[in-house]
């Protein structure tokens, strides 16, 4: 079995293929995503020199989802890095970014804690599970491929609930801003 703990070690050959070491196969970027997407670490070395290329093949796989269609980041963060390289503050963002998605991934996981907790006092508001159901399918769609984030519980697919009317929604919307006051309260 396989060390998850360690970097998956993928070597570029001269011929630009990757080779995952642990499994002895060739792998292509989008492999190399599936593993992160899975929480492994992956180090990606040239064969022949030994350097890392890592942060080159990463920015690759993100440019590539980028161009798909498949944006994350919006416009604004895009310029806002660029102009980080032409300034003196170039040192903190790396740091600003690393504190601000690990902060993203606590979040989550104590949100994910808080809906699954049980008992939950907040349980007897009426409406409440349809709600936490529907929170779970969010965070669990949003989250998929994080790393530190399992996904918990049975989420109920779309097909699943019926189509709310507006009064549905308007009834759900005051419910769930009155949770939201219950919650601060806490």
């Amino acid at each position: 079995m396989a060390d998850t703990e360690k970097p998956l070690l993928i070597k570029r050959y001269a011929s630009r293929r990757l080779y995952n070491t642990e499994t002895s196969d060739y792998v292509t970027l989008e492999d190399i995503a599936g593993f992160i997407r899975q929480g492994r670490e992956v180090q990606i070395v040239d064969l022949k020199s030994g350097d890392d290329l890592t942060r080159q093949y990463l920015l690759q796989i993100v440019a590539e989802h980028e161009s798909k269609g498949e944006s994350v980041l919006p416009v604004d963060v895009l310029t806002d890095l660029v102009r980080s390289y032409t300034s003196g503050v170039q040192s903190i963002v790396p740091q600003f970014l690393a504190s601000s998605f690990e902060m993203l991934r606590e979040s989550q996981a104590k949100m994910m804690e808080n809906l699954t907790a049980l008992p939950n006092p907040m349980a007897a508001v009426p409406g409440f599970e349809a709600i936490r159901k529907q929170q779970e399918a969010f965070l669990k769609t949003v989250m998929t491929g994080m790393p530190g984030w399992g996904g918990s519980g049975p989420v109920r697919e779309a097909s699943d609930t019926p189509a709310a009317s507006g009064d549905d929604l308007a009834d759900i919307k005051r419910q769930l801003a009155e949770l939201q006051k219950k919650l601060s309260k806490l």
